[in-house]
This record gives C-alpha cells, structure tokens and sequence, in this order.
C-alpha cells in the first residue's frame, strides 16, 4: 500500500485523499499496536478510564493489551482512528490544542446540553462532533 500516514497531530480530515483512506483502511484490518496507541493517547489528554468508555473495553483489558503488547482489533483500531481525526480537526479549527480541550469539557447546547467529549464512544457522536466543528470552522453558530 506504500507510505504508512502518520497516526499523530498531522493527520487530517483535510489532508486524507483517496490514497490515504485506503491507507486506513489497511491500518484498521491490520490492528493498531499497542505502542501506537499508546503515542496516541500521550498526544490526546484522555484518561485511561475514558479511553475505556470511549472504545468499550476495561480498563483491566487495556492493561492486559499493554503487558502483551496486543494489537487492538479492527473495530477499537478504527474507533482509535476515528478520534485522533476528530481531535486533530479540532485542534485545528480552534487554533489550540487548550482551546478545544476547554471545547470538550464544556456543556454545549448545540449538542443537547453534553459536553463534546461524551459523544465520543460511538461513530453516530463522532460525525455529529465532524458536523459541529465544519460549522464552527465556518461561522455557523447554532
């Protein structure tokens, strides 16, 4: 498949062409490691405990995949994925990684009175984050 895309704060929605979602694709069947995801979760200011909620795993099994070495599985790699891309489109639309974390953390009546973050375990909150971001990168408020 070639070139490997960097699973840090240059990947991208805007950057990912057609070649590159094949890429991911790839990397999702193939597992992300746990030292990735490790490099991953030291960039994204998520505890343990809400990477868990986040993927659906406990926090024991987290700690066995890093013991082991384990690689994730195609449905927690893609998740992994999902919300590094979406972390990443924030960081950018806000202009800071403080910024949007402060964004995460705060109650949104735009999203029903949650705070981002806890749209963050499923792909249906993921995309409606995608949303919330492709207006507030445009200027539309809700």
């Amino acid at each position: 498949m070639g070139q490997a895309l960097p699973l840090d704060s240059s990947l991208n929605y805007r950057l990912i062409d057609d070649k590159d979602v094949f890429m991911l694709i790839s990397t999702v069947r193939e597992g992300i490691k746990y030292s990735l995801f490790q490099k991953i979760a030291d960039m994204i200011p998520f505890s343990l405990s809400e990477w868990s909620h986040f993927l659906h795993l406990s926090e024991r099994t987290f700690q066995r995949y890093k013991k082991e070495k384990r690689t994730f599985d195609p449905l927690h790699s893609e998740k992994i994925l999902e919300i590094t891309l979406i972390y990443n489109k924030g960081i950018e639309v806000f202009g800071d990684k403080a910024n949007f974390d402060a964004w995460l953390e705060a109650k949104n009546v735009a999203l029903g009175g949650l705070k981002p973050k806890e749209l963050l375990d499923s792909t249906f909150g993921i995309g409606l984050l995608r949303d919330e971001l492709t207006r507030i990168e445009h200027g539309v408020l809700a």
